[in-house]
């Protein structure tokens, strides 16, 4: 009877708890039995792993018993990346490969039936949950998975073609070729060349100003407005004056994305733009095992939820949550997952179902809507949802003159500089940009002077706002301060935060 044990690890939402795979030869009747709570995908694994170790050269023991468990039993075992670590313990089980040099890995890769490596989903949450474990010997991963992997620091990640490039490495002895250390995916950080640029957009002076406020505090943005006057053009110009992640975000926000892909896109904040029939588990995430939805997939970067009033009800309201929390947990019946959806939400609608209610009087459309349908519209909107939403800005129509005839605005390198000094005032102050303050954090940091406090309480009793509105604006008046390189709030900065809490009810 032999036995050998081989590192490697699962996904479970972003994280990758450790599995060890156990082969056991023996005596007896032949068969090849796969135990350990192992999804189908995983059970196929012996027809693919007999195949490729066949086709790679190697003796596979047809005469023995072949038992392989995958520990711990009640963690569920899902796709192909547990293929590579189950050859290699047949291997060394039989005495093939080194046990030494094996005890020294973590393996994960899924087999062709010609014995090459395929990439597996999620190999930057592999890495990144080696590193937290403490992993001491090297990852070894398919060549194109190795890449991403490569990306955490501090970390000794290795590549392999094939199956037989790795059995190789493991054999006795010290002439064994070692295995090459893999090459990050892309360089340390992306830029945002080429990325749409505010200069484009021609007057909307009030709303450039609350697009630059939104990115200073990281605050959510509702864009309300006629057809054609820019609100989507506006949207696509946020990530791009927002300042870069840093080492850590980069890592989390690449993560995440490859949970849903090979490629992993590293250093630019991501910007997700669903459509308006996307479901809510599309939205938040879902399915079996659990995988991250689009707030996830926009994690450190901007949701753009474009005619959000068309989407469903359900959708909207699971957003509630994570706008709250920065994060969401998705619960099925056999497993629970939580993924981190620190996002800013950017939403445009129209004013009213014909889009044409506050055009201007030039133009050639005019508002036929009653007043009660255009109460159903905006009452897709739920008024949880919109207490939610920092900034509400009105988007009105310019006129031709001004279209043609206005210079180019400021440029976004001219702007994320602006943003980039506020966000530096936050950290300094706070650790956090200003939209993720807590109660007690609004008390210490956006204390209002007596004029502003007053101005401010005179007004949130006349609009019968919440206890969530008042604190939304109370952030909202403190990132005004900060651009203004201001240290208290004063009445000036609360009454500009003042003139965007009230556009989706107005």
């Amino acid at each position: 009877m032999a036995l050998a044990v081989v590192r490697s690890r699962s996904l479970d939402g972003l994280d990758a708890p450790a599995v060890h795979v156990e082969v056991q030869l023996a005596n007896g009747l032949p068969c090849f039995t796969l135990v350990g709570l192992a999804d189908t995908e995983v059970k196929e694994a012996r027809e693919r792993v007999r195949a490729a170790l066949q086709q790679s050269g190697f003796a596979f023991p047809h005469n023995k018993r072949i038992t392989v468990y995958l520990a711990p039993a009640d963690l569920p075992k899902e796709s192909g990346r547990f293929d590579l670590p189950i050859a290699l313990g047949v291997l060394a089980a039989d005495g093939q490969l080194d046990a030494a040099k094996l005890a020294r890995c973590e393996f994960a890769g899924e087999l062709s039936l010609a014995g090459e490596l395929r990439p597996v989903r999620g190999a930057l949450a592999l890495a990144l949950a080696a590193r937290r474990g403490g992993a001491k010997g090297a990852l070894v991963l398919p060549h194109a998975s190795a890449a991403s992997a490569a990306l955490v620091p501090g970390l000794d990640v290795r590549g392999a073609e094939t199956l037989a490039q790795v059995a190789a490495a493991l054999q006795p002895g010290d002439d064994a070729p070692p295995l090459p250390c893999a090459v990050p995916a892309v360089p340390p950080r992306t830029t945002a060349d080429g990325a749409p640029d505010l200069r484009d957009i021609k007057g909307q002076a009030s709303a450039k100003r609350a697009l630059e406020v939104a990115a200073a505090g990281a605050h959510s943005l509702l864009l309300i407005g006629p057809p054609g006057t820019g609100k989507s053009m506006l949207a696509q110009r946020l990530a791009g004056l927002l300042p870069p992640l840093t080492d850590d975000e980069a890592l989390e926000s690449a993560a995440l994305l490859g949970l849903g892909a090979d490629a992993v896109a590293y250093g630019r904040r991501p910007v997700r733009a669903p459509h308006h029939t996307a479901s809510a588990v599309a939205l938040v995430g879902g399915g079996s095992p659990p995988r991250p939805g689009e707030i996830s997939l926009a994690h450190g970067g901007v949701l753009f939820l474009d005619e959000i009033p068309e989407f469903a009800r359900a959708a909207l309201e699971a957003l509630r949550e994570p706008l709250e929390s920065g994060r969401i947990t998705i619960s099925r019946a056999a497993r629970q997952a939580t993924f981190p959806a620190r996002f800013q939400l950017v939403a445009a609608m129209n004013p009213c179902p014909c889009g044409w209610l506050g055009a201007s009087a030039a133009s050639s459309h005019s508002c036929r809507c009653t007043p009660d349908a255009v109460a159903r519209y905006r009452g897709r909107l739920s008024g949880p949802l919109l207490d939610r939403i920092d900034l509400q800005v009105e988007v009105l129509a310019a006129g031709a003159e001004e279209l043609l005839a206005a210079p180019a605005g400021e440029s976004s390198a001219a702007v994320a500089q602006r943003v980039a000094a506020a966000r530096r005032r936050q950290l300094e102050r706070q650790g956090g940009a200003n939209a993720l303050l807590d109660a007690g954090g609004i008390d210490t940091h956006a204390r209002l002077d007596a004029a502003a406090s007053g101005f401010m309480k005179t007004a949130a009793a006349r609009l019968g706002w919440s206890g969530r509105r008042l604190h939304r604006a109370l952030k909202v008046a403190r990132t005004i301060a900060d651009l203004a390189g201001a240290d208290g709030v004063a009445t000036v900065h609360v009454a500009e935060a003042l003139q965007w809490q009230r556009a989706a009810g107005g």
